[in-house]
C-alpha cells in the first residue's frame, strides 16, 4: 500500500479535536460541585458528595460517590431524585451514614458499601440538620429545630400544628434576633439531641438552652463532636441571653449523652468566639479555633490545644500570623492539618503538636477538607482560577501530588479559559498589595480589551486564587474582559494587621489600594483599555460602588453594585448582626455617629454621575433591600442611566440556578452596553 494512502487513512481513523468555546455563565452553572469529602477508616476509600444543577427544577441535586483514594474505581452510590449529602463512615467500614431528604423528610439514612439498598436509621417527627456518629457507631447526636421550653418532640409539632389554624398571622418579639439572614425568628432554636442508632428515644443535649447548636447561620456538624470515650458531646453554642446580636462569644459545652448533668461550658475564660472541637485519636487532645477579640468576626483564628479531660490548654503555633481552619489530626495525635489564607491563596499546612512549628504543604489555589489518609498522605480538596474543586491526594512532606476525580472532565475538554497571574504594587502607606489579572480568553497582547474591575465582599475577604460560582473572573474572561482583582487592606491572608487595617476606615486606604492598583494594572498590562473599565463588587464591593460614584467618579465608564450599602447610619438600625457595625465603625451610631458619617456614601450622592446597575435580593436581612432601592432612587432622580435588578427570593446571594443566569446576562449586558462602543 502507498505510504501516502496509508498516512490517510490514520488520518481519517484520528477523531477530530472537540471543538471548543470560551467559558461562559451558563458552562460555570451546570458544572458539578464536589465537597463533604469522608476517607473511609482505613484510609483506601473517599466518600464525597456530588452536585449537579437540574435546571428545569431550578435546584441543585446531590449523590453520594466513592473512590480509591490512589484514583481507582469511581462510582456513583446514590441517584435518588432527592437530596442526600454529609457521607459518615461507619466505624468498621462497611457501611455510610448519611442524610437524605427521600420520603419527604430530612433523616439519617445508612448505605452498605458493598451492595445493596439504603435503609433510613431515624424516623424522628422533624428534619434533622446536621449529624455526628458516635466512635462506637451506637449513638448518633443530630441537630433539630425545637421550642426550647418544649420537653418532648411531640410538644414541637404538636405547637406547630396549632400555629398553622391561628388566622391572625402577627409575630411578637421582645428581644433580637427578630431575623437573621434570611429568616424571620419562629421561636425555634436549633438543637443537639442523641438517639441510639438501633432506635429510641432523643435526649436533647440543649434543653432549655435559648440558643443555637449549630450556630446559625451557617453552623454545621464541624461545630460539635462525641468525646473520645462516647459519653458526652462537645458542642458550639452562643448562649449569651438578650445580647446575642452584638455578641461574638461562641464557647464550646460539654455535655453527657443522657442529658442528666447541664451543659457545662469548656470557655468561660475566653469572650471571643471559640468553635469547631476536634478530638485526638488518642484521646488525649481536643483541639478547637479561637478568637481573642469579642465582637470581631474576623479575628484571628488561633488553634488551641486542650488536654482532655484534664483541661490545661495551651495556643498552638501563636506567632504564626495566619488564620486557621479545617482542622484534622494526624493518625499519630502529633500533627494537626490545617488550611489557611497565604497570599492571595488558601494552602495546607502542618502544626507539630510539640512543638508548634508550622510547615507548608500545599502551594498554590485553594486547598480544603485536609484528611490523612493510607500511606502517609493526605486527601483534600483543589480549586484554583481556572480549575473547579476535585479531590486530590498528596504526602504530608508535600510530595507526589495526584489528581483523584475530574468530575467536570466534559465540560472542561469543550472550554477554554483566560491565563491569570499575580501581581503586587506598592498601596496605602507604600505597603505591599496583592492582587490577580486573569487576561481574556483568545488573549492577543496586540489588542486593547475592556476591563471588569472586581471588587470583593467581607470586607474581610479575598478573591484569591479559586474557582467562584458567584463572582466568577473566568465569565467576564470569556466574554472578552480582563478582569482585575485587588486585595485591599482589609483583605485576608496577609497578615491580622493588615486585615484589620480598614477598620474604621472604610473609604480610605481601601479604595486609596484600588486606584493605585488599578493604575498599576494599566501601567502594567497595556492591553487594558484606559478608557472602557467598569467596577463591579457586591455586599462590602457593593458598598464600595456607591462609595466610588461619589469619589472617583472619573474611573469608569459603568458600576455594578450588589446588595451594597448606601447609608451607612441607616445600615446599622436595619441588618442583624450589629456586632459588625459596632466593630467596624467602632461603636454604635449614638455613641460614635462620626464614624458611620465619615464613609457613608449617602453624604457624596450629589457628585454621582457614573451609570449604574443596582441588584438586590428580597430576603436579603444583612444589607436590607431598601439600600439597593435607595440607591436606585438617588441615580433615578439624578437622570444618571441606571438600571435595577431585584429578586424577591433571593438573599445575599444569587442561589438559584435560574436567576444566577438571569444576573449573569444582566451584568454581562450591562458592561457591554457602555464598554462596546
Amino acid at each position: 500500500m502507498p505510504l501516502s494512502l496509508v498516512a490517510a487513512l490514520a488520518l481519517a481513523a484520528t477523531p477530530a479535536p472537540a471543538k471548543t468555546q470560551p467559558f461562559n455563565h451558563h458552562d460555570m452553572i451546570s458544572m458539578r460541585r464536589l465537597s463533604n469529602p469522608r476517607v473511609s477508616p482505613d484510609g483506601t476509600q473517599v466518600a464525597y458528595v456530588l452536585r449537579s444543577t437540574d435546571l428545569e427544577a431550578n435546584r441543585g441535586r446531590t449523590d453520594l460517590w466513592l473512590v480509591g483514594v490512589d484514583g481507582s474505581a469511581p462510582r456513583q452510590l446514590t441517584s435518588h431524585p432527592d437530596a442526600d449529602s454529609d457521607p459518615t463512615w461507619a466505624p468498621d467500614g462497611k457501611s455510610l451514614f448519611f442524610l437524605s431528604s427521600r420520603g419527604g423528610s430530612s433523616q439519617v439514612w445508612r448505605l452498605p458499601i458493598d451492595g445493596g439498598e439504603p435503609t433510613q436509621v431515624t424516623k424522628l417527627p422533624l428534619d434533622v440538620g446536621t449529624f455526628r456518629l458516635s466512635p462506637d457507631g451506637a449513638r448518633l447526636a443530630v441537630s433539630m429545630e425545637v421550642f426550647p421550653d418544649c420537653a418532648a418532640l411531640d410538644c414541637n409539632t404538636q405547637r406547630e400544628a396549632e400555629r398553622s389554624k391561628r388566622k391572625a398571622t402577627g409575630r411578637t418579639y421582645d428581644k433580637l434576633f427578630a431575623r437573621h439572614w434570611d429568616t424571620w425568628k419562629d421561636g425555634r432554636r436549633s438543637h443537639v439531641f442523641v438517639v441510639p442508632v438501633a432506635g429510641g428515644t432523643p435526649v436533647d443535649l440543649m434543653k432549655g438552652m435559648d440558643a443555637d447548636g449549630p450556630t446559625k447561620p451557617f453552623g454545621g456538624p464541624e461545630e460539635y463532636t462525641f468525646t473520645p470515650d462516647g459519653k458526652s458531646v462537645v458542642f458550639t453554642a452562643r448562649d449569651v441571653g438578650r445580647t446575642e446580636s452584638w455578641s461574638t462569644d461562641l464557647d464550646l459545652f460539654v455535655s453527657p449523652i443522657d442529658g442528666k448533668a447541664k451543659p457545662r461550658k469548656l470557655t468561660e475564660k475566653n469572650r471571643a468566639t471559640d468553635t469547631s472541637p476536634v478530638f485526638s485519636p488518642d484521646g488525649k487532645s481536643l483541639a478547637y479555633l479561637a478568637m481573642s477579640r469579642p465582637g470581631y468576626e474576623a479575628d484571628r483564628y488561633r488553634v488551641i490545644v486542650r488536654a482532655w479531660p484534664g483541661g490545661q490548654e495551651r495556643v498552638l503555633a501563636e506567632d504564626w500570623d495566619r488564620s486557621a481552619g479545617g482542622l484534622a489530626w494526624s493518625p499519630d495525635s502529633k500533627t494537626l492539618f490545617a488550611t489557611a489564607g497565604h497570599i492571595g491563596q488558601q494552602p495546607l499546612f502542618a502544626l507539630d503538636v510539640a512543638s508548634g512549628k508550622v510547615r507548608q504543604i500545599t502551594k498554590d489555589g485553594t486547598d480544603d477538607s485536609p484528611q490523612p489518609a493510607a500511606g502517609n498522605r493526605l486527601v483534600y480538596v483543589h480549586d484554583d482560577l481556572d480549575s473547579p474543586a476535585d479531590l486530590f491526594v498528596i504526602n504530608q512532606d508535600g510530595t507526589g501530588s495526584k489528581q483523584l476525580t475530574q468530575v467536570n472532565q466534559d465540560t472542561l475538554s469543550r472550554v477554554r479559559f483566560g491565563g491569570f497571574e499575580q501581581f503586587e504594587f506598592p498601596g496605602w502607606n507604600n505597603e505591599t498589595v496583592r492582587a490577580y489579572v486573569v487576561k481574556p480568553v483568545d488573549f492577543d497582547p496586540k489588542r486593547q480589551y475592556p476591563l471588569a474591575f472586581l471588587i470583593h465582599g467581607g470586607p474581610q475577604g479575598s478573591f484569591g486564587n479559586h474557582f467562584h460560582y458567584r463572582w466568577n473572573p473566568q465569565v467576564y474572561a470569556g466574554r472578552g474582559y480582563v478582569a482585575v482583582m485587588v486585595d485591599f487592606h482589609g483583605s485576608t491572608g496577609y497578615g491580622q494587621a493588615f486585615t484589620d487595617a480598614i477598620r474604621d476606615d472604610w473609604g480610605g486606604k481601601p479604595l486609596e489600594d484600588l486606584q493605585k492598583g488599578l493604575a498599576a494594572a494599566l501601567q502594567r498590562y497595556p492591553f487594558i483599555s484606559k478608557e472602557k473599565k467598569c467596577a463591579l463588587g457586591a455586599s462590602y464591593g457593593g458598598y464600595m460602588i456607591n462609595w466610588i460614584a461619589g469619589n472617583w467618579a472619573d474611573g469608569f465608564k459603568c458600576l455594578v453594585n450588589h446588595d451594597g450599602i448606601l447609608d451607612e447610619r441607616m445600615g446599622y438600625f436595619d441588618t442583624e448582626e450589629l456586632w459588625f457595625p459596632e466593630w467596624e465603625h467602632k461603636g454604635t451610631p449614638w455613641e460614635n455617629p462620626e464614624g458611620y458619617r465619615k464613609h457613608s456614601p449617602i453624604e457624596h450622592v450629589g457628585k454621582w454621575k457614573t451609570p449604574m446597575m443596582v441588584i438586590h435580593g428580597g430576603q436579603d436581612f444583612r444589607v436590607v433591600e431598601t439600600q439597593g432601592l435607595g440607591t436606585f432612587t438617588a441615580l433615578q432622580r439624578r437622570g444618571i442611566p441606571s438600571k435595577l435588578l431585584y429578586f424577591p427570593e433571593e438573599n445575599h446571594w444569587v442561589l438559584r440556578p435560574a436567576n444566577s443566569l438571569q444576573w449573569h446576562d444582566e451584568v454581562l449586558g450591562w458592561l457591554d452596553q457602555w464598554t462596546r462602543n
